[in-house]
């Protein structure tokens, strides 16, 4: 199922088997086995009662009818309406559970793909567009509910009903005229199979197709502030409609298959009940047996219709079949997609954390054989601030995700107070990391939500207090509904500023016992709130391991050391005024930024500090 993912768009490349799919289903539906076999009993007994009409019909033709005689009918009509109103109950009784079975199911199987998807490692979402990831929870998982609840349940209920027909056509009323009413079955069952492989390769095609476009939209939704400000609205729509053809050529191909398909069904069913009537016509006239009986001429033709009404029933349901294939394939393919490598045997848990950061030899890349961080040491002792700077691309913003374990590394050691953090759970490793990221999260919620992120062991004083810290109390204040305001999805109704305070008060309000790792945490705020957001890290980094990842170097001049990496190695180390002193690298990234006002710049710092 691994093979089910390639980075075009997760396009379906393994080979499936619709028995194979429907066995790893059974898993989720045998918790509700009970539920299940009631729905499966009155099924049968539908299935049973849908025999009886046809059946009366002949008695009420030969053995009343035929001989004039009206007695019976009363009885006949009684045990008919009895026939139609159990199946009635028995097929609302059938329904009911069987919907019941699979709404629970699915209910079990969302829970399932995003408590797995919150395992993924980070390198899968790297390669997985947003788009597709919500195709699985939403368009595939209710395409499984319609095959449990609806098309499974029709494929039995059909298969029970054909078998019933045959026997009572083969041993309880003529094998002759089941021969004919048959003959031509074997037609139906090679169009049916030309139909089921043509329609699994249209509705994968269709899956994929359909999960382009949610991915396309959902990346020109997220960035419409982008596409307008480009003027790139009629390019961005020629795109969706080039993708919105693909899925309609799709969808096309399926409504031409089965329209193809359902004239076949009724023509072989009408040639079938021409043969019946030919030829027990001809029986009936010249007194072949008594198996040629105007009664059971009309039962057979009866019992045939029916006998072709579950195949049509399959051509109704076979969209709806393989369109639950197709997305069985990619949801059980996500769920085989491996999860972050499990904590080691007996992990060390550190009780008390004094904050010593060691890297020794670390090597990393995303893909291997191309490091991003080349035979990097250094050490940060307990309380210690530091920043790390360097160009873009020089591997500063993987050396936090290293450091939170959302990478493992290649080669070397990360050591947390003298113990490699790979020998430690990764819940206590990113424990300790208070991470404030450049492109700070908002979700849909309230402020108050949105600062303790559901973690109901922080107060609503504690989370006030962490937006008292970083200052954001003053414009949460002023907000209609104050901490308890509509955050809108990504915090789309706060500017960067406040989205970033926010986040800073989210760092504070999880209290990291050690560390506060910062990654352009001030890149996207104002001049005033930049101050603001300053003066709080300087009361919240005392006694604190702090990391700070800075392009402006002008918001680093005041940490104990800084380090600096140049193309994933780290070529210097020392204060502000040592590194400037060295004329190196860094000396070079401060002239670039301050060439043109550098002493009036270095003059108003100094007296800043």
């Amino acid at each position: 199922m691994r093979a089910y993912f390639s980075s075009d768009q997760d396009e379906v490349l393994g080979k499936a088997y619709d028995g194979r799919l429907v066995r790893r289903l059974v898993p989720y539906i045998t918790p509700y086995w009970r539920f299940l076999l009631l729905a499966l009993a009155f099924l049968l007994g539908t299935s049973l009662l849908d025999l009886v009409g046809p059946w009366l019909t002949k008695v009420a033709i030969d053995r009343y009818m035929v001989k004039h005689d009206a007695s019976g009918l009363k009885v006949i009509l009684v045990l008919y309406l009895l026939a139609l109103i159990g199946g009635f109950a028995f097929r609302y009784l059938q329904n009911w559970y069987m919907v019941y079975v699979g709404q629970k199911v699915m209910y079990d199987l969302r829970n399932r793909i995003f408590a797995h998807l919150q395992r993924l490692p980070l390198r899968f979402f790297d390669t997985h567009p947003v788009g597709s990831l919500m195709t699985r929870l939403s368009n595939d998982v209710d395409a499984l509910n319609d095959l449990l609840t609806q098309g499974l349940v029709s494929m039995i209920g059909d298969a029970i009903t054909l078998l019933g027909i045959i026997i009572v056509m083969f041993f309880a009323l003529s094998w002759q005229l089941a021969l004919v009413g048959l003959a031509v079955m074997p037609i139906i069952a090679v169009a049916s199979r030309i139909f089921q492989i043509a329609m699994r390769v249209i509705f994968r095609n269709m899956r994929v197709r359909l999960s382009r476009v949610n991915a396309f939209l959902n990346e020109n939704i997220t960035g419409m502030v982008t596409v307008q400000l480009f003027n790139r609205e009629h390019t961005m729509f020629g795109e969706f409609d080039r993708l919105n053809q693909h899925y309609r050529a799709a969808a096309l191909q399926s409504v031409f298959a089965y329209s193809l398909f359902m004239p076949i069904v009724i023509f072989v069913g009408g040639l079938s009940a021409a043969l019946l009537l030919w030829v027990g016509g001809h029986g009936i006239i010249s007194h072949w047996g008594t198996a040629f009986t105007l009664g059971a001429l009309v039962a057979a033709m009866q019992y045939t219709d029916r006998a072709f009404q579950p195949i049509r029933d399959i051509a109704d349901k076979f969209n709806l079949l393989q369109s639950a294939m197709a997305a069985s394939e990619r949801i059980f393919g996500l769920l085989d997609q491996e999860p972050e490598p499990p904590d080691v045997e007996n992990p060390v848990r550190l009780q008390g954390v004094r904050g010593r950061i060691e890297f020794k030899r670390v090597t990393f890349g995303y893909d291997p054989d191309h490091p991003v961080l080349k035979d990097v040491s250094f050490v940060i002792n307990p309380g210690e601030s530091v920043a790390i700077v360097g160009a873009t691309g020089a591997g500063k913003t993987s050396l936090i995700s290293i450091l939170s374990r959302f990478y493992d590394i290649q080669s070397g050691q990360i050591l947390l107070d003298d113990v490699d953090i790979r020998d430690m759970p990764r819940a206590d490793v990113r424990r300790h990391i208070g991470a404030v990221l450049q492109d700070s999260v908002l979700f849909s919620g309230t402020i108050t939500s949105n600062i303790r992120l559901h973690n109901t062991d922080i107060t609503d004083e504690q989370v006030r207090r962490a937006a008292v810290f970083v200052n954001a109390d003053n414009f949460i204040q002023r907000l209609p509904d104050g901490y308890d305001h509509v955050v809108r999805e990504r915090g789309a109704n706060f500017s960067a500023g406040q989205r970033q305070l926010i986040a800073f008060a989210r760092a504070i309000a999880f209290d990291p016992e050690v560390l506060l790792v910062l990654d352009e945490a001030t890149s996207s705020v104002d001049t005033e709130t930049e101050a603001l957001i300053q003066e709080a890290l300087e009361r919240l980094m005392q006694g604190r391991t702090s990391i700070i990842i800075a392009h402006r170097l002008f918001t680093i001049r005041h940490v104990d050391r800084i380090l600096v990496l140049h193309r994933g190695r780290l070529v210097e180390q020392g204060n502000h005024d040592e590194l400037l002193a060295a004329e190196g690298y860094y000396h070079r990234l401060y002239q670039l930024q301050y060439q043109e006002q550098e002493q009036p710049a270095g003059t108003a710092l100094e007296s800043g500090r």
